[in-house]
């Protein structure tokens, strides 16, 4: 599971008496909108057993990120282990990573995973703040030793200009090529930074454009976090990674649809769960007593 186009695998249902277990090895938002929270409740919206590998401790809320407090490079790695050799990971998806120690345990992680295990790439930069969580060095080592080791990398229009490097050009047509050819077997630029909220995916022959609505009435910090690990539970489900791009993008951006924008004074959370629609329900119920 090393080098070149390791995630280009045929993948395979779980079977039907199974419920897929979905690992996500990423930071944790104390604000619950980003990280891990955000994709374990993604995991649940799309029927999956989310597990976590946290990489950092972050102090964060709507408006800012406070602190970061990395985790040791040896617990990441006993955290995956420990969930593969007793539940199993049908497929992995990595988002904040930090800094070059812990690009190192992730990488060594995911050796040990099995060669068919699906992996998507979230390349965190920089927070719906405007704080970076990826230290400039960590760059190069997250280019180097991880995205080889994706399936489907899905940065954003911003992180796709920075993997991409200053020589290349700026459409999005442009810039998937570019990333694919840092080792990603399938790249999505996601649409959440551009005037039309189209993804652009590219498996290194052809662009499919996977068209969705704006919502600026929405909610959309945690929407990345969300896509990721929605795409991810839908490889573990069995879908091509086109498909799972497709059923990702959909739940991203109803999730922004109905984005809690009364939590917090910053930018509010992505609602995946439905926590809006409960809510009223709750309230319905109570005027009819």
């Amino acid at each position: 599971m090393t080098g070149g186009r390791a995630r280009l695998v045929t993948l395979e249902a779980v079977p039907a008496d199974r419920v897929p277990a979905v690992l996500s090895i990423a930071g944790s938002d104390s604000g619950g909108g980003a990280g891990i929270q955000a994709d374990l409740k993604a995991f649940a919206r799309c029927g999956v057993h989310g597990m976590t590998a946290i990489t950092a401790i972050t102090a964060q809320n709507t408006v800012e990120v406070r602190a970061v407090e990395p985790v040791s490079p040896e617990a990441i790695v006993a955290q995956v282990r420990a969930v593969a050799e007793d539940i199993g990971v049908d497929a992995v998806k990595v988002g904040m990573l930090g800094d070059v120690a812990t690009i190192g345990a992730v990488a060594r992680a995911l050796g040990d995973l099995g060669p068919g295990t699906p992996v998507v790439v979230d390349p965190v930069m920089v927070a719906e703040s405007g704080a970076r969580l990826l230290q400039a060095d960590a760059q190069a080592a997250l280019v180097d030793r991880i995205l080889p080791l994706a399936t489907v990398a899905t940065p954003n229009l911003p992180e796709a200009r920075a993997l991409a490097g200053p020589r290349a050009a700026d459409s999005p047509e442009e810039l998937a090529r570019a990333v694919h050819a840092l080792g990603p077997a399938n790249v999505v630029v996601t649409g959440g930074h551009r005037d039309e909220a189209t993804d652009l995916f590219y498996d290194g022959e052809r662009f499919t454009a996977i068209p969705g609505e704006r919502h600026p009435d929405g909610a959309a910090h945690g929407s990345g976090c969300t896509h990721s690990s929605a795409l991810a539970a839908h490889l573990a489900l069995g879908l091509s990674p086109l498909d799972a791009a497709r059923a990702a993008k959909a739940i991203a951006s109803e999730a922004v649809r109905d984005g809690l924008r009364d939590v917090g004074r910053g930018a509010g959370p992505v609602d995946a769960l439905g926590v809006r629609a409960r809510t009223g329900d709750r309230g319905a119920a109570a005027s009819r007593r």
